[in-house]
């Protein structure tokens, strides 16, 4: 809360002031001392006294009030207290270096009083009349707990981009309630990029999870997909089930690349989480189908490393070279990527090429470049998003 207003040995100068009439300068006066001893009950008792008067000149009422919103505050009477530090703050007697600081206040107790409309609009003035930032923070708080989930959507992403453009990592929190003033609208493009920026900068499992959720979520998104969010997750660190490991490993087979289905495999042994429990068995006879499926591939890999790749098409090129690439043989396999994506020919989805191109090249220790790949890729199928959080990783990788 703002606690923005004048202090009490302040307030008594200005009661001194000969502009006060004894018959309300008295009760303000004890009023201050009361104050100074934290008998704030009985200081307002003693403002009511000098609001009972009657009449009272500018210069009085301004005294009264001002010390009405400090006496109202300390008994924790925040609606009264911000009602009057606003009275005060568009008073003519107010001097003009005091005005801003009654305006915080009365945005401070406006909050306190969970009146959060009033307190995002007076906030909203003050920040507009050149005030410091110490209530920006009231503002964007107001905005969102009085369901103005737009306006304090806008109000953070100002705040995140100013954060980013001067080297400053976006805190947590600031993140957190932009992803849910997006979430609040159901704007799913908004929070998916809210979440990327926390992952980015923040990146817990359950960030992650929840981004690769969502990309799973999004309408178009296609399972083909399915293998390239699997990669990105043992990447990540965050496979948790034996099923996430079976199925990525059934995928990667299905794709023709045991050696992928091999490693994926041996992964989740070494996590734990496969070769366990009631399925341990199926887990066993998957172990030993990828093992047999690899030592074939190794000698078909033998047999055609020696043969012309003139003649075949694009993507058949392709898929060969990314399996060289998994057999650890880069550059030969890359060169084939690159070579099989440029003939353009059997590619139904180049984009989904581009992504897995990328990841190539992430394989063969060349980051930059994978992210080079990984940022060229485009669609709404859940591809570009993918390649997103790659960049996201490697990034933070380099």
């Amino acid at each position: 809360m703002v606690a923005a207003f004048l202090s009490v040995g302040a307030m008594a100068e200005e009661a001194r002031n000969p502009g006060a009439r004894p018959e309300v300068g008295k009760p303000i006066q004890a009023a201050i001392d009361l104050l100074k001893h934290k008998r704030a009950r009985d200081a307002l008792a003693k403002v009511r006294e000098a609001q009972s008067v009657g009449n009272l000149t500018p210069y009085e009422n301004y005294l009264v009030q001002q010390l009405l919103a400090q006496a109202a505050a300390a008994t924790g009477d925040a609606g009264t207290a911000a009602r009057a530090f606003e009275s005060v703050a568009g008073m003519s007697a107010a001097p003009d270096a005091h005005r801003r600081q009654f305006l915080a206040a009365a945005v401070g107790q406006y909050y306190a009083a969970k009146e959060y409309g009033k307190a995002a609009d007076l906030a909203a003035r003050y920040l507009r009349d050149g005030g410091d930032k110490s209530v920006r923070a009231i503002y964007i708080q107001s905005l969102y707990l009085g369901n103005n989930f737009g306006a304090a959507a806008r109000a953070i992403a100002q705040d995140v981009e100013s954060d980013e453009q001067a080297g400053r990592a976006p805190s947590e929190e600031l993140l957190q309630l932009l992803a849910s003033a997006y979430n609040q609208q159901k704007d799913a493009a908004g929070y998916a990029r809210a979440m990327e920026k926390l992952v980015a900068y923040h990146p817990k499992k359950d960030y992650w999870l929840s981004v690769i959720h969502g990309i799973v979520a999004r309408p178009g998104y296609a399972d083909r997909l399915n293998i390239d969010l699997a990669r990105l997750k043992i990447a990540a660190g965050v496979m948790r089930t034996a099923d996430e490991y079976v199925e990525a490993a059934q995928l990667s087979l299905q794709d023709g690349f045991p050696m992928e289905a091999t490693k994926i495999i041996d992964q989740g042994y070494a996590a734990g989480l496969l070769g366990a429990g009631p399925e341990a068995e199926r887990h066993k006879r998957l172990k030993d189908l990828a093992a047999k499926t690899l030592a074939e591939d190794k000698a078909a890999l033998a047999r055609d490393e020696a043969q012309d790749a003139a003649g075949k098409e694009g993507k058949t090129l392709f898929n060969e070279g990314f399996n060289y690439v998994l057999h650890g043989k880069t550059a030969k396999g890359l060169q084939m990527m690159e070579q099989g994506l440029k003939l353009a020919t059997g590619f139904r989805r180049p984009e989904h090429a581009k992504l897995q191109l990328a990841y190539g090249y992430h394989l063969a220790g060349q980051n930059q470049k994978a992210m080079q790949v990984f940022r060229s890729v485009h669609g709404t199928d859940g591809a570009a998003s993918i390649a997103r959080l790659w960049v996201i990783r490697l990034g933070r990788a380099s």
